[in-house]
């Protein structure tokens, strides 16, 4: 290199570092009698109150009651908790692979269902097991956060589950060797006999759908998958189910948007001063002739919010269900360098907007006539009660579990067990879990297949 440009690189690394030292100068100075309050009440607490305190917890509060003044979006990342926001951004982790019931630590911890081709799928967890103890520890009195805490680790390390069988008084210990768990985001109506996803409705084989359950780094690229499977399949509606789904990156959301798109404005953000930061627009190409009906509901948000808002505003889809939270705000995750990158803030630093000029976000004082959310179409809003939610939420979760059985084949003894108690009807423990209950009704769901059974009809005809 001409040492010219060595001379010019060092005078820019040292003009960079005299405006960082001069401008960490000027805000230390704007906060710094406040800074030395903060360090005082801490030094007191500590060396003064009545008990011992922890000084992680202290400060952890310190900033948790600083960020409390914000928004309930921002928040302090602890270490710990900042790898597993990480592992869901990433949508894997390195574990055993199985969903744990949320229960009452006073009720033994059990297995929802385990994950299609982990660990614990291969080495025979089963849905409904009891898990009364990890590497010899009872787990008796552990809430599912605790047993997380020691199911999750290095992939290649070894954990020893003892269980209780569903049907079965003889605990056993099954060892598994921890493996990177990948953690799907778009998931089908119902279980094959091979335990994969069908994406398509068992009564219309002709309508694909698609639930999607957060918006993460691979949704996009799964969802392509199952579109390009649907095509293929002669699918000629889809239902996009995001009901429940909280969200995610909003890149994913934008993304998910340009597949169904081929121009136009998807989404744009705007920062403090009210301008433009980004702006989101589609690319020619994808699914841009497929009826489309987005499912929502009150717990419909962010990203979920982006994906429905943009599709209604293009007149791409129709949008049925219920209103959506009214989450119109962008997070950044900002490492704290004060603790080496391993903890974060996540900071609100903007707002984003729909094609239409108008702002998803429900303020604090809004009401229900006010602008926020996401509506659905005129004539296709359906509100659900609060039991008829939960059942419908019950219905879900115990067509989603995976049952034991064998290879496809008859079950045997102790799956037709399980089966019995999730679903008593049907020759096959998964084809049995996956139909809906009867008395159990998805009025949302039906709206949207009866628009589109018109639109397939009415583009046959022509």
């Amino acid at each position: 290199m001409p040492q010219r440009n060595q001379r010019v690189i060092v005078a820019v690394v040292l003009l960079s570092l005299i405006c960082y030292v001069r401008a960490d100068a000027s805000q230390r100075g704007r906060f710094g009698p406040m800074l030395d309050t903060m360090f005082e009440v801490l030094y007191r607490v500590d060396a003064n109150y009545v008990e011992p305190v922890d000084r992680r917890e202290l400060f952890e509060g310190a900033i948790s009651g600083i960020m409390a003044k914000l928004d309930p979006y921002s928040a302090y990342i602890s270490p710990q908790r900042n790898q597993q926001l990480q592992e869901e951004l990433d949508q894997e982790f390195g574990g055993i692979g199985i969903q744990i019931l949320n229960n009452d630590p006073n009720e033994p911890l059990t297995v929802l269902s385990p994950l299609v081709g982990t660990p614990a799928y291969n080495a025979g967890i089963l849905a409904d097991d009891k898990i009364i103890g990890i590497d010899g520890e009872s787990t008796a009195g552990f809430t599912a956060d605790d047993a997380v805490d020691l199911l999750r680790g290095k992939p290649g390390e070894k954990v020893v589950l003892t269980v209780l069988h569903p049907g079965s008084d003889t605990p056993v210990d099954v060892e598994i060797e921890r493996d990177v768990i990948e953690i799907e985001t778009v998931l089908g109506d119902r279980h094959s006999d091979t335990d994969g996803w069908t994406y398509t409705l068992a009564e219309h084989p002709e309508i694909g759908y698609v639930r999607l359950n957060s918006f993460s780094k691979k949704t996009v690229d799964e969802l392509t998958a199952v579109l390009k499977q649907l095509e293929a399949d002669g699918a000629q509606g889809l239902i996009l189910d995001l009901r429940n789904n909280p969200g995610g990156l909003l890149t994913a959301a934008t993304e998910v948007c340009d597949l169904f798109l081929d121009s136009g404005l998807i989404v744009s953000t705007r920062g403090r001063d009210g301008d433009d930061d980004e702006v989101f627009e589609a690319t020619p190409g994808g699914y841009t002739d497929i009826p489309l009906v987005i499912l929502i509901n009150g717990f419909s948000a962010s990203a979920s919010e982006i994906v429905s808002a943009c599709l209604q505003d293009h007149g791409r889809a129709i949008v049925v269900g219920e209103r959506s939270w009214g989450k119109g705000s962008v997070q950044n995750v900002i490492p704290l360098l004060g603790e080496r990158g391993e903890s974060s803030l996540k900071l609100t630093t903007a707002t984003y907007w729909r094609p239409s000029g108008k702002n998803i976000h429900r303020s604090r004082t809004a009401n229900e006539d006010d602008e926020w959310g996401v509506r659905p179409n005129e004539g296709f809003e359906v509100k659900l009660d609060e039991t008829a939610f939960t059942r419908l939420m019950e219905d879900r979760r115990e067509r989603d579990v995976i049952l034991p059985h064998t290879n496809g084949e008859a079950p045997t003894e102790l799956a037709a067990e399980v089966v019995a108690e999730v679903e008593p009807a049907g020759p096959a423990p998964n084809d049995a879990a996956s139909e809906q209950k009867p008395g159990v009704v998805d009025p949302q769901l039906q709206l949207a297949v009866e628009y589109l059974i018109n639109q397939i009809a009415t583009t046959t005809d022509v």
